[in-house]
């Protein structure tokens, strides 16, 4: 754990938001905040002073400085007792937010922001922060279920196995319950060994579900004893992950999903069920990178 988490802020609501969650996570693990604007028109060569005919408090720099300073005053407000800093870095949002990460404990985002268009779900910002960041991303999306549970995505690929511990450690610090759920079809399950190879099928009714609930069961193992204080209810879906998700997500304070998950292609960073996650979910998402499972060095 660094002690510090960051947060992304372009003066939209989204991300005043953004900074108000901030502040709570930052409050649950006992960590400073950092406010973080990534100011583009340097790179741009505007001018960024005030205009001989305008007001002397007026224009980029000055707008910026005051836009950062609303967010850390909304994120003050919401957690008093956390230490608050605020950065204007120049450069692109996401090489800012991507280099802020590297000495983060989480990085939040909103969904949307001030250059998103109308009917785009979820900025490109928050997207690539997740298939990019060097921590897990936190994306603010609909307002969390206050009482809901933690839902963790789980589908037992090795790239999952930090989102799992990630997801464990949420529900600690929010003292909330935590839904582990695992979707398959018969067409992303591995066929068991059959168990006899004289019967007239592979194996016997009912079997391929069992191994995809001892996969769960297997995927958590060890972090009961971890987190003792954790109730934990695991949930076995038969049908799509995506659906079935977006589904849990509607009762949710929290949804965790890896970046990367079974079935993902080589070279593809964030899978499509995270980014459908971050498009349609119902509640704040974490995604959680999988390390060295992922192709990270």
């Amino acid at each position: 754990m660094s002690g510090l988490v960051v947060v992304g802020v372009d003066g939209s609501a989204s991300s005043l938001a953004a900074a108000e969650v901030a502040a709570e996570e930052a409050r649950r693990r006992s960590a400073d905040l950092r406010v973080v604007h990534a100011f583009l028109w340097p790179a741009m060569h505007v001018p960024l002073g005030a205009s001989p005919l305008g007001p002397p408090d007026g224009g980029l720099r000055a707008m910026t400085e005051r836009l950062v300073t609303e967010a850390a005053a909304r994120a003050r407000s919401v957690a008093p007792d956390v230490e608050v800093s605020q950065a204007v870095v120049t450069g692109e949002p996401l090489t800012v937010l991507e280099a802020q990460s590297r000495s983060a404990e989480l990085v939040v985002v909103g969904s949307r922001g001030m250059g998103g268009f109308v009917g785009l779900l979820v900025g490109s910002t928050a997207v690539h922060l997740a298939a990019h960041g060097r921590c897990p991303v936190l994306v603010v999306r609909e307002q969390a279920v206050p009482e809901g549970p933690v839902v963790l995505g789980v589908d037992g690929s090795a790239a999952s196995a930090k989102a799992i511990g990630f997801a464990f450690a949420e529900a600690e610090l929010r003292g909330a319950d935590l839904v582990a759920l695992h979707a398959w079809t018969g067409w992303n399950a591995p066929m068991p060994a059959p168990q006899d190879e004289r019967t007239p099928y592979a194996n016997e009714p009912g079997a391929l579900a069992a191994g995809e609930e001892r996969l769960l069961s297997e995927a958590l193992t060890g972090y009961r004893e971890r987190y003792p204080d954790v109730k934990v209810r695991h949930e076995t879906v038969h049908g799509g992950a995506r659906e079935a998700l977006i589904e849990a997500s509607r009762t949710a304070r929290l949804l965790v999903v890896g970046a990367r998950g079974r079935g993902g292609f080589s070279g593809l960073v964030l899978g499509s069920v995270s980014q459908a996650m971050l498009h349609h979910a119902h509640c704040p998402v974490a995604v959680v990178r999988g390390g060295d499972a992922d192709g990270d060095v």
